[in-house]
């Protein structure tokens, strides 16, 4: 039996993990473009800073991938033959496959304006971006930020732990609009501001201005020019989906996959950001650009490639993150509407968190510790933990657990209640009844 992942990411070597567990003797080939294999896609951020070192993005050590007993073929698949269960790879023969995962992650959106090709304009989609974004800073002195959501944060944050001057550009009237309620917004966008960025809002770029084909202004369309050495963008993502164009598979905006993380094809899979997961929270199939949700759906669909029927279970999506220095999990649903800086989907992001439904606010805490609880009928949707992170663990297995808050429901609705209070307290009682 041989085994082909396409793609180095989590998703992928949760799967051969998966696989070896179960399969000692069959053979297991990773094929992927990317030299730097399998790294802390998370960890980037970090790196921009300056807190890690590049070998502290590698969680495995050389014994760690001699046990799992796999080959790396570095290339770029251009072709799946579905007929013959074979690929096509750039200037090697064709490979052949019994089992098939398609693990091929996401694209950064291409920042569609004129200008857009000067060397310094910038995105964040692999490790060779960051590198260059750290060997462009040492010679740049200003630089412009441009999108939304997580990366676009970590892009202005990194730029300035090097040293640059951050302008950081925003469509609409606050950041993240669309998961972030106003306090919130509020509250990354102060410190922001204290840490030395500059925020201008109902600012969109119109054209990146070059001299010698290197990136020295962007015009504005409200007409102001902005010097500027670097431009970095996160305008959101989208599944790499070429590969799967064109070979009869059931596509929307992912690759549309049942519980057992199978295509419409019995012995392709598909999982992490290219994969479009059935979510019993909303009813219908999502995207998801979480480390978790990738890692979990790989583990899976090894097993199942591997003959073992399992199926994947999408809980609340769940990300804890760092918002202008400040610790953040968001937890389920919490948002809604449109984000004028982000395109469908941002990297650290999830879909779920914006189906809000008819549901009820309730928030205590200030500035640097938040709480905001989304309240339906029986049970938690989400929830927002700012600052302190105490009742994060018992959030997120409250709402993926359905716990029924009847009991507190009430005060948690009352003015100015001390939800920390209450949800700890009731934590302690529903625990001990779920037998957690």
């Amino acid at each position: 039996m041989r085994y082909v992942i396409i793609g180095s990411g989590v998703a992928g070597y949760s799967a051969v993990e998966a696989i070896r567990a179960m399969d000692s003797a069959g053979e297991i080939v990773m094929v992927s473009a990317d030299a730097n294999g399998y790294y802390s896609r998370p960890g980037l951020a970090y790196y921009l800073t300056g807190e890690l070192r590049d070998k502290a993005l590698y969680p495995w050590q050389q014994n760690d991938y001699k046990k799992l007993n796999f080959s790396f073929l570095k290339g770029r698949v251009t072709c799946i033959l579905r007929v013959e269960h074979a690929l096509e790879i750039d200037g090697k023969p064709r490979l052949n496959y019994d089992k098939l995962l398609v693990a091929t992650g996401a694209s950064a959106l291409p920042l569609d304006v004129p200008g857009s090709k000067f060397e310094g304009v910038v995105k964040l989609d692999h490790f060779a971006d960051a590198k260059n974004i750290l060997n462009l800073a040492k010679s740049g002195r200003t630089a412009a930020v441009v999108g939304g959501g997580i990366t676009a944060l970590e892009l202005a944050e990194g730029l300035l732990a090097r040293g640059m001057k951050v302008h950081y550009l925003l469509r609409g009237d606050r950041y993240w609009s669309n998961v972030l309620d106003e306090r919130e917004s509020k509250t990354v966008q102060g410190r922001l501001q204290a840490e030395g960025v500059e925020l201008h809002f109902y600012s969109e770029v119109s054209e990146i201005i070059g001299k010698k084909n290197r990136v020295a202004a962007v015009r504005l369309k409200n007409g102001q020019t902005l010097k500027c050495d670097l431009l970095a963008y996160a305008v959101g993502i989208r599944p790499r989906l070429e590969l799967v164009q064109d070979i009869g598979l059931n596509l929307d905006r992912g690759i549309l996959v049942d519980e057992h993380l199978h295509t419409n094809d019995p012995d392709i899979f598909a999982a992490g950001d290219v994969a479009q997961v059935f979510d019993p929270l909303s009813g219908r199939a999502v995207l998801d650009s979480l480390w978790n949700p990738a890692r979990e759906q790989g583990q899976v669909a090894g097993m199942n490639m591997a003959g073992r029927k399992a199926a994947y279970l999408k809980s609340p999506p769940f990300n804890v993150t760092r918002l202008a220095g400040l610790t953040t999990t968001i937890i389920g649903v919490v948002g809604h509407g449109h984000d004028e800086d982000v395109i469908g989907i941002a990297r650290g992001d999830s879909e779920t968190w914006r189906d809000l439904p008819d549901a009820i606010m309730a928030q205590s805490g200030f500035d640097v510790n938040h709480l905001r609880l989304v309240i339906g009928e029986e049970s938690l949707l989400g929830a927002v933990v700012m600052g302190d992170q105490t009742l994060s663990f018992p959030l997120e297995k409250m709402i993926a657990g359905r716990a029924d808050i009847s009991p507190i429901r009430e005060k948690l609705m009352t003015p100015d209640a001390p939800l920390a209070d209450l949800i700890a307290d009731f934590w302690v009682t529903w625990r001990t009844q779920a037998l957690l």
